[in-house]
């Protein structure tokens, strides 16, 4: 029986740090989910879109320059507030919006 206590408060510790982990995740995503959704509200407002194309644009944004979304939406949150994007950010948002070289740009 006292074989049984130090396992069981080994699974107890392992199973603590793991919802630990868990609970930081889940904190993490909750926070790169607002950055996410802040980044299509300034696309909404600048592109004068619907949710769902700010989506499609942000997430076309990521694709195209390489960059991880989470990034991609903290820099045009940023942008919102500075005024200052990565030329290649800044480009690949112009050009979704329609607002890049009016005489087409080629890819």
């Amino acid at each position: 029986m006292t074989q049984q206590f130090p396992s069981t408060f080994e699974a107890s510790a392992d199973e603590v740090l793991r919802l630990e982990d868990e609970n930081l995740q889940l904190k993490q995503a909750v926070r790169s989910h607002a950055v996410v959704d802040q980044a299509i509200g300034v696309i909404l407002a600048v592109g004068r879109l619907t949710p769902d194309q700010g989506w499609d644009t942000l997430r076309s944004i990521s694709q195209n320059t390489n960059v991880k979304l989470r990034h991609v939406a903290e820099l045009i949150v940023e942008w919102a507030r500075t005024g200052q994007l990565p030329t290649e950010i800044r480009s690949r948002l112009e050009h979704e919006l329609g607002l890049g070289d009016p005489s087409g740009e080629a890819e």
